[in-house]
């Protein structure tokens, strides 16, 4: 392409904000679905974790589809979807078809994320990509403020079905905006047809594959940490200081992505960035382990693992130059991530409980030499 399409990659990171409010809308209301739902118990739980049950057993197959049928056509489909699921969430259900529109929901979320990436690697010139994926990266941190920000008033004076609402209306106008920016798909729908064996014939290639791997399998450990982390490890700290340090962690990976990771990016291959990022990361793990009420010590970590962020998505199109074949390494990006986020969270709380601080130093030197490991055999099969 002959330069950097900035207005339209800006449009696809708005219709991504809309992707990750589709877990944060959930997140940020759960304890106003209690009182709506009241007595559901463990069942509502389900109403956030749906979402990623189905990037787990859909990740590579979503690739797959966005693939088949264009990216432009597929990130359209998935933002109607989305708004319509909102929408119908709007009305507050009964509790089995709100779950069940959570599990449309999670098909619309995997389909955004799979097809803006690989949109915004296409439209950007090769010497932009750092900063246009690293600008994609942030789309989770950024929606989670802006609902804590704005959507929580929003529901406070209206209620939790105001939020549903006016994230339906958001992603009815990112559908449009989407339609507009993209008057034709920048990559062209594939051919290939859909079977059971030829799925799992998928999965296995692209696994066994060190180019369209590389990212996913770095990206689990990322997720798990970053989740897990930010869920588990507030209590740690004094309670006059806990709120503040929560919403500056993710503030401090955005920042860390955009400014320092862009920077390295240009000058780098994005792999070495994300090892970097792992290897900092384990640094700071250790000071948090040894400081574990010091607030510094979790911006620290926050601000490392910014450097995986963004890297892992700038790896794609590195290691990956052809459309389609970036397509297959989002969607095993997405299913590692869903398998990060959900499996995380508990095995720290497990460590936790029965070491205390030390389960977490254990949760640290595993995952993050994990991510540094997986990056250094992948490129070594590559070479």
């Amino acid at each position: 392409m002959q330069r950097t399409a900035f207005g339209v990659i800006l449009g696809l990171w708005a219709a991504g904000l809309g992707a990750a409010a589709q877990f944060g809308k959930v997140a940020v209301t759960f304890p106003m679905l209690g009182e709506v739902y009241g007595g559901a118990g463990a069942a509502l739980g389900f109403a956030v974790s749906l979402v990623g049950f189905v990037g787990i057993l859909f990740g590579v197959t979503a690739g797959l589809i966005v693939a088949r049928f264009g990216p432009r056509r597929s990130l359209i489909a998935a933002l109607g979807l989305g708004a319509l699921m909102s929408a119908f969430q709007a009305t507050l259900p009964a509790l089995p078809l709100f779950l069940a529109s959570r599990l449309a929901e999670g098909a619309s979320h995997l389909a955004i994320v799979v097809a803006a990436p690989t949109l915004i690697a296409q439209l950007s010139q090769p010497r932009h990509r750092g900063l246009t994926l690293s600008l994609w990266s942030t789309f989770f941190g950024v929606a989670f403020a802006i609902l804590t920000w704005a959507g929580l008033p929003l529901v406070a004076a209206w209620g939790v079905g105001a939020l549903y609402a006016a994230h339906a209306a958001y992603m009815t106008g990112m559908a449009v905006l989407v339609g507009w920016l993209l008057p034709r798909d920048v990559i062209g729908p594939g051919r290939r047809g859909f079977s059971l064996p030829g799925l799992l014939a998928e999965h296995i290639r692209i696994y066994a594959s060190p180019w369209l791997n590389a990212a996913a399998l770095g990206w689990v450990f990322y997720a798990g940490a970053f989740v897990a982390i930010l869920t588990v490890m507030p209590p740690f700290l004094p309670e006059g200081v806990r709120a503040g340090v929560i919403g500056l962690m993710p503030l401090a990976g955005i920042a860390t992505s955009m400014t320092l990771g862009v920077w390295l990016l240009r000058r780098v291959p994005a792999v070495k960035v994300a090892i970097a990022g792992f290897d900092l990361s384990l640094l700071a793990g250790i000071a948090l382990w040894a400081a574990p009420s010091q607030p510094w010590a979790y911006i620290a970590l926050a601000a490392a693992l910014g450097l995986v962020q963004g890297a892992s998505f700038a790896a794609i199109p590195q290691l990956n130059p052809q459309p389609e074949a970036q397509v297959q390494a989002n969607g095993a990006l997405a299913q590692m991530g869903n398998v990060g986020t959900t499996c995380g969270t508990p095995v720290l709380v497990a460590l936790t409980g029965v070491g205390g601080i030390h389960g977490f130093l254990l949760f640290v030197l595993v995952l993050f030499l994990g991510g540094v490991a997986v990056h250094l055999l992948s490129a070594r099969a590559r070479r």
